[in-house]
């Protein structure tokens, strides 16, 4: 294996570390909010579970980066590490000003944005594209209605109860949830790292364009790299994500993480590789309207979605310059 495909293979897993500290908020800031664990309890938890999620999902998600973003004969190592170089990027400007956006997303541009660069837009796999893109609106969405159902079902259930006694046992109820996303947050998230190295591989010569699985090494270091992220927190973001959007109870927490943590594990099963980030926010903004529609704060979430929108963009134009820099110096 060359120099420059173990320096993109480290760089890779530096973003899944990346993402772990970026994402991590989605993973903790409900639980933290409600006052179920401590901060420093609560990425412990999500992280021992980020970890755990490659004893259950397969490596579907995996495959859907290596092969459906741009056709595997321009995913050069030159690309990868321009993609990788403009996901990371976005990453830390996105962490530094708090904005819970999607590292799964900048990712997805960053590769794109280099190849674009390099090859022009036919180097984009239009289909794999597109149902991506399919995704990027409807994960939200799916977690947005789960997450107003749940709660309107607890309501309806504990209709009469004593809230605080509701709460008391929906306390213990939030660490199953919460490690329920946390799972789905490693199933879908760790993935994309393995697809990337995976390309890598691939373009090394080292595994064959139609590989069906993914190298052991890799499954075990990417998942890794996302706990050993998760522990290092994402303070900033908690602190959008669990008070900023709506006032969370451990029920609501429970609705959400439980709703988001569903979508997780059927998009990961199906090989989808969507936005925890996203789907997490819309079960939180779910929650928030089954009490009222007043209980979201819409001016703090607007700001959220317009972070969405041009994360794509913005890691590609970040990732398409650091690809030309390269192609350049070579």
């Amino acid at each position: 294996m060359t120099t420059g495909a173990i320096i993109t293979i480290a760089l890779a897993l530096a973003f899944d570390y990346t993402n772990g500290f970026h994402d991590a908020a989605n993973s903790v800031a409900t639980v933290v909010s409600t006052r179920v664990l401590s901060p420093r309890l609560a990425v412990l938890w999500a992280a021992a579970f980020n970890f755990a999620a490659f004893l259950i999902f397969s490596e579907t998600v995996s495959k859907a980066i290596a092969k459906d973003v741009v056709f595997q004969e321009v995913l050069t190592i030159g690309v990868i590490f321009g993609g990788l170089v403009g996901a990371i990027g976005w990453n830390l400007i996105t962490f530094w000003k708090g904005l819970p956006t999607s590292s799964s997303h900048a990712l997805i541009g960053g590769i794109a944005g280099a190849a674009v660069a390099r090859h022009g837009f036919d180097a984009l796999h239009s289909e794999g594209f597109r149902r991506i893109g399919v995704f990027i609106v409807m994960a939200p969405l799916i977690g947005l209605a789960l997450g107003l159902i749940i709660s309107l079902l607890i309501q309806w259930v504990f209709k009469g109860a004593r809230r605080d006694r509701v709460n008391r046992g929906f306390r213990t109820g939030q660490l199953v949830s919460a490690a329920a996303y946390s799972l789905g947050h490693g199933g879908n998230d760790a993935q994309k790292t393995m697809g990337i190295i995976a390309a890598v591989l691939v373009a090394s010569g080292k595994l064959t364009p139609d590989f069906d699985e993914v190298p052991l090494w890799v499954v075990l270091s990417a998942h890794t790299a996302i706990g050993l992220g998760t522990l290092s927190g994402g303070w900033r973001i908690v602190k959008t994500m669990g008070s900023k959007l709506t006032r969370l109870q451990p029920s609501g927490g429970f609705a959400a993480e439980t709703g988001a943590a569903i979508t997780l594990f059927y998009t990961s099963h199906v090989g989808i590789p969507v936005s925890t980030t996203h789907t997490i926010t819309g079960a939180i903004v779910g929650v928030g309207t089954a009490r009222r529609m007043s209980a979201v704060r819409w001016g703090v979430a607007s700001r959220v979605v317009m972070a969405w929108v041009i994360t794509i963009p913005g890691a590609a134009a970040i990732a398409a310059a650091a690809s030309l820099i390269i192609g350049a110096a070579s």
